[in-house]
This record gives C-alpha cells, sequence and structure tokens, in this order.
C-alpha cells in the first residue's frame, strides 16, 4: 500500500528501515531477530478474552463533510456497489448509523433502487459506485431519472486529481459522458469544496424538474480534515399568478362545456393528489392523467376518464380532441401523452390551453399556452377553489361520455389460451386482492399492459413503472419500496427478460426478509419486441425468443418461498398466498405467448 497514494497524510512515515524495525520491537515487547517462542501458561491462568476495538474515526474528513450535508437533508438511505475509488467516503459512512448503507450486486440496480427512493420520497435518491466500469454501469441511472423527473444524486469516485484528463486507468470525463442528461455535472479537486457541491447537489436535483446530478469525488480528496458545516436547503417560497389572472381562469373555467384536466408527476409531491382531488370535484373537472401517473387519481373517481399513454383508442382520443379547455398541471406534455404532439395540435392549440409546471424551460417549450403559468400546480388548483356552484347541464354529458369511452376501453379481456396462462389474468386478480395502499412495481414489458389498461389504482396505492420504458427496473424498485414503506404490502410484477437484467438484486428481500410478492410472467420471449417484429417482419423472427432457467428453482435457491402456476386454476390461490406472506414470495408464471401476439401472427394450436 502506498500512503500518499491513497492520500492518507495524517500517518507517519518512518525515517529508515532501522526506525521501522525498532518500532515494531517495541509492539512486539522483543527483538525483531529474537526466535518466536510461545508463552508458556500455568495451569489454572484465566485467559482474558481479546479485546474487541471498535473503528473509530481518528478526524472528521471530507467525506464526513459530504455525508453531514446529506444527513442535515434528511437523505437517510444510500445504495451503492463498493469501489477503491471512494474508500474514504465508505469509511466515514462507519460514522454515519443514521445512513442505512444498501449493498447491491450491480450498479444498475443499486442506481434503479434510488431512483424508487427518489420518487417515493420527493428527496434526492443516493448511489454510490465506482469510477469507469461502475459509473457506466450506473448510467441507465441517470437516464431514467432525467425521463421520469426524479431527484438523483449519483456520487462516482474519481482516479487521483493529479492524474485527470490523462486518460489514466478507468478515467472518464463524466462532464462530457453524463453533460446532456444530467441537471449538473460537478468535479471538486479541493476537499474544501466537497460539502458545497453536496449541498449545491440537493438544491438542483430537486429544484425545477426534478432530476439527476452527477457528483465526481477524486479518490484522493475524499481522507483530508475539514469543516463539517450541516447546512439545510431552504425551498424556493412557491409563486402563484396574480388575482387578475386567476379571476380570468376562474372565469374561463364557469363558460367551459367541455373542459379535460390532464395531470402529471407533479401531483406526487406531499398534498398533491389531495388537492388535485378537491379541485376537481369542486369544478366538476375530468380527469386524466399522463403516462404511466394513473396514481396521482383514483381510477374508480367517477371523474376519471382514463391514461394518456401507449394504447389509447381513438374514440377516446377523438373526444379528448373535442375539449374546449385543457388543463394540463404538472404534466410535460411530452411526446407519449400528447399522442406525438397530435393531442392537442403543436404549436398552438385550438382549445384553450392553461400549462401549469414549476419549470420556465418546459412551459412554452412545445406548445403556446393561453395561461403559461410557472408555478407548482398543487397551489395554483388550492387557489383555484372554491370552484362553482353549479355546474351546465352540457358538462354533464360530456362528462358522462368520456367515462362510457374509459369504461368501454379498461373492460377485462376474455381470452382463451392455447397453453400457459394469460397474463391479464393474473394482474386481475392481483388488482382484487391488493391492499388499499399496495405499492405496484413494475417493469417494462408486455407483461405489464393489462396493469396500465385495466388495473383500477385506488386509496393510497402507488404505481412505480419507469416513463423512460428501461428494463431492469422492477425488482430493484420493489426493493426500494419495502424499505422505504415497510407498512405497504410491495408488489412487484416483472417480465422473463428484464428479471434476469438485476432479478439478483431480489437477494436483499431476503437478507431484510421484506415482505414482497415477485410475479414473474414467464414466455420465453422479449415480447414487446416481439409484437413490433411481427407487424413489420411478419413470421422472420430472429432475436426476440429466450432460453430460461428454471425461475421457480432459483428463487427457492435465492432461500424464499416460491410457487408455480402453469393454468388459470392456480392463480387465485398463489396471489393470496404471495399477499399474505410476511417474508419474500415468489410466483413463476408460465405465460401464453400467442395472447399477446398479433392474431395472424399467433402459433397455430
Amino acid at each position: 500500500m502506498v500512503a500518499s497514494r491513497l492520500g492518507h497524510e495524517g500517518i507517519p512515515k518512518p525515517r529508515s528501515w532501522k526506525n521501522l524495525k525498532e518500532s515494531i520491537a517495541d509492539m512486539l515487547g522483543r527483538p525483531l531477530s529474537a526466535p518466536w517462542r510461545s508463552p508458556r501458561i500455568r495451569q489454572g491462568t484465566v485467559i482474558p478474552p481479546p479485546i474487541q476495538l471498535k473503528s473509530i474515526s481518528m478526524k472528521r474528513t471530507s467525506a464526513h463533510a459530504l455525508l453531514n450535508i446529506f444527513a442535515a437533508n434528511a437523505i437517510d438511505r444510500v445504495f451503492l456497489v463498493p469501489g477503491e475509488s471512494y474508500l474514504g467516503i465508505l469509511d466515514a459512512l462507519v460514522d454515519f448509523p443514521g445512513i442505512d448503507t444498501v449493498v447491491c450486486r450491480h450498479e444498475g440496480g443499486a442506481g434503479y433502487m434510488a431512483v424508487a427512493d427518489g420518487r417515493l420520497t420527493g428527496r434526492p435518491g443516493v448511489v454510490m459506485v465506482s469510477r469507469g466500469p461502475g459509473a457506466s454501469n450506473a448510467a441507465i441511472a441517470i437516464h431514467t431519472a432525467q425521463q421520469d423527473a426524479v431527484p438523483l444524486i449519483v456520487v462516482i469516485g474519481q482516479i487521483p486529481k493529479r492524474d485527470l484528463r490523462r486518460e489514466a486507468f478507468q478515467e472518464i470525463d463524466y462532464q462530457k459522458m453524463f453533460g446532456a442528461i444530467a441537471k449538473w455535472v460537478s468535479e471538486p479537486t479541493d476537499p474544501e469544496q466537497l460539502a458545497a457541491a453536496a449541498f449545491k447537489a440537493i438544491r438542483i436535483a430537486a429544484s425545477g424538474t426534478p432530476g439527476p446530478v452527477v457528483l465526481v469525488v477524486p479518490e484522493d480528496i475524499q481522507q483530508q480534515e475539514t469543516d463539517q458545516p450541516a447546512w439545510k436547503n431552504t425551498p424556493a417560497v412557491q409563486t402563484l399568478p396574480n388575482e387578475h389572472t386567476l379571476d380570468e381562469i376562474r372565469d374561463r373555467l364557469r363558460q367551459a362545456s367541455r373542459p379535460l384536466v390532464i395531470a402529471g408527476g407533479m401531483f406526487e409531491k406531499p398534498g398533491g393528489r389531495e388537492a388535485l382531488h378537491i379541485f376537481a370535484q369542486a369544478w366538476q373537472l375530468p380527469v386524466a392523467v399522463s403516462f404511466r401517473r394513473h396514481d396521482v387519481f383514483p381510477g374508480t373517481h367517477p371523474l376519471y376518464v382514463g391514461e394518456l399513454g401507449l394504447a389509447n383508442s381513438k374514440a377516446q382520443i377523438d373526444a379528448f380532441a373535442e375539449s374546449d379547455f385543457i388543463l394540463a398541471l404538472g404534466t410535460r406534455l411530452g411526446d407519449i401523452p400528447t399522442q406525438g404532439y397530435t393531442f392537442p395540435q403543436l404549436p398552438r392549440p385550438s382549445q384553450t390551453l392553461l400549462h401549469c409546471y414549476p419549470d420556465d424551460h418546459i412551459v412554452g417549450l412545445h406548445y403556446v399556452a393561453d395561461f403559461g403559468l410557472v408555478c407548482e400546480p398543487r397551489e395554483l388548483v388550492q387557489a383555484l377553489l372554491p370552484g362553482a356552484g353549479d355546474i351546465q347541464e352540457s358538462r354533464a354529458a360530456w362528462l358522462q361520455r368520456l367515462r362510457q369511452i374509459h369504461a368501454a376501453h379498461v373492460k377485462w379481456p376474455s381470452n382463451t389460451t392455447r397453453g400457459g396462462v394469460d397474463f391479464s389474468k393474473v394482474v386481475r386478480s392481483v388488482s382484487e386482492h391488493a391492499p388499499e395502499d399496495a405499492i405496484i412495481c413494475l417493469d417494462a414489458g408486455t407483461f405489464a399492459a393489462p396493469v396500465y389498461r385495466h388495473f383500477p389504482f385506488a386509496g393510497r396505492q402507488r404505481l412505480m413503472a419507469p416513463l423512460s420504458g428501461a428494463m431492469g427496473y422492477g425488482t430493484p424498485a420493489a426493493i426500494a419500496s419495502a424499505l422505504r414503506m415497510a407498512n405497504s404490502k410491495t408488489i412487484c410484477m416483472v417480465g422473463d427478460g428484464g428479471f434476469l437484467m438485476t432479478g439478483n438484486e431480489m437477494i436483499a428481500a431476503v437478507q431484510r426478509k421484506l415482505p414482497v410478492l415477485f410475479i414473474l410472467s414467464n414466455n420465453a420471449c422479449y415480447a414487446s419486441i416481439r409484437i413490433n417484429q411481427e407487424q413489420c417482419y411478419p413470421g422472420r423472427v430472429s432475436g426476440t425468443s429466450l432460453f430460461n432457467p428454471d425461475f421457480h428453482a432459483l428463487a427457492l435457491a435465492f432461500g424464499m418461498k416460491a410457487v408455480l402456476v402453469e393454468n388459470d386454476a392456480q392463480i387465485e390461490s398463489a396471489i393470496e398466498q404471495g399477499i399474505a406472506a410476511s417474508e419474500p414470495f415468489f410466483i413463476e408464471v408460465r405465460s401464453d405467448l400467442a395472447s399477446v401476439l398479433p392474431a395472424q401472427t399467433a402459433p397455430k394450436a
């Protein structure tokens, strides 16, 4: 070990080999040249137990300062895969028992856990990885956080500062690598800068459109003694339109006969769901949720009219297009909820458009709104209360029409399979048995389509699904959710393709006895890709078939209870067992591939 390489400037170096031998001799109580003799112990002598030395940090370092900022801002958990490039930070974590350290098996899994944790808490999720390969593996979490608008801090150990930009072993210029998808990339080179960089990372990750920040820490600036500030972030004071503008909006709400709310992820903030519910009820406004934001408004509510996602019917979009006042609240109005920027029409919709989002980059980015409001939608809808005393009769007819279209769209299918299980029947059973505060964690894949279309999220049920469409998200998100929401049942649904990307992380559920229900759909295929392949190149299957292990046996090897579902008659019992289980429980479902393929290309019986 080269002390100067690791930056341990506080360790005294011997002036000579002679001095070193004398120091060791003093410690041993004998000259180094003397032969070793085992001490004689008299019969009956009581030998004291060995002294148990507790590792105590001898000084408060720059790594401590970094973690002190995290702790002061209520960051109480980090997810990591260890690496030599941030041993100083790992050492400092020993002195922060209030920060739970979750050791993961792959940086992608660790990153997904941090993304899920950030989404649940509203505070930056934190993932720590090593340089080069570790950071590259974590890149998928950075992209997911950006797409999903989730606050995330990625701490990356870096090569020594003296070797920066020399193309050293495992060096990457992270500004070039992540600058286009991260909100900020910082690489402090002085120990005194680390606390300030951490504090700024917290502020940037959580402000405006939440997103990822990358904090790069050279290995030789982590161990020096520094001040230990405990700065706490103060959220910006919320602003609102002036009273004149609010009155204009109220007048437009009274006049509208066909209004439509598009509710986005900003209502996930504390009090947001409740504020949206009260606002919609007061003004009798139909609510469509933005892409994969099902849990911001109850799917069982009479004002709920569906999700703007990947599988809307033409009848539904045509009806939405007839609206006369669109209130886009807390949504970025990206390509999926706007159906490829066709609803509403770019750049100036035919309807009156109110677009409310707390980031001036987003408001006006694609659409010119009649009311472009850079503010929190939660505060806006509260300011627009109490609502109208009476609602026009035509609005009641409008709402009834949208509800009828929605009801037809979400009706559960009744497919007959040729072999295996129609996974939509599993989803239906989960919807009927899931507790009212269940957390539904989804990976990416065709198996999840019945959840998005048919599962009526209600009560305090939460949906944890990647807007980025990233495979491998489900299992890590379930671990993070079960850790954060210990009193709620976490249910993870994942496909065979996505599971083998990050399924190894479920060992954490066994280690910590987390009562996660894992439900795996095994159809031996990358089915969502196969569907598009069959539509574009019928009958020419290439690169989408899978050869799978015995997932049931794999779960048992991990140390959890597991059952295999091979036919419809086994579904109910398996789901009931899994939801009732107080420890990890795994269900493998042998799913029918033909039930999801285009009819003209499905295998013949």
